[in-house]
């Protein structure tokens, strides 16, 4: 069974950085993607950034440049390095992965970004 633990979300200042990491469990096959989402106050859950097995990665055109996904396939962990942090970044950030056509979401980690 697929299990996903975020952490790493908490407060921080406007411009400032933030690294969220994501250990995945439950699997003993490669995930065919994994990255991360985010719903913000008010709004729908959207893609913030992906990356496949082969290294294909897509991401959200307001964090281009700022965000990126990496993982690490021998310790099942995915991480969102977040840079220049601006306040509508505000948001409960979600770790992601597809395996075997079917999706597979964690409880969320929130991070603030205060002016």
């Amino acid at each position: 069974q697929v299990q996903l633990v975020e952490s790493g979300g908490r407060w921080v200042q406007a411009g400032g950085s933030l690294r969220l990491s994501c250990a995945a469990s439950g699997s003993n096959f490669a995930f065919d993607a994994m990255g991360w989402y985010r719903q913000a106050p008010g709004k729908q859950r959207e893609l913030v950034g992906i990356r496949t097995y082969g290294g294909i990665t897509t991401y959200a055109d307001s964090v281009k440049g700022r965000f990126a996904v990496s993982r690490d396939d021998t310790r099942d962990m995915v991480y969102l390095e977040m840079n220049s942090l601006k306040p509508e970044d505000t948001a409960v950030y979600y770790c992601y992965v597809h395996l075997r056509r079917n999706d597979y979401w964690g409880q969320g980690t929130p991070v603030t970004v205060s002016s």
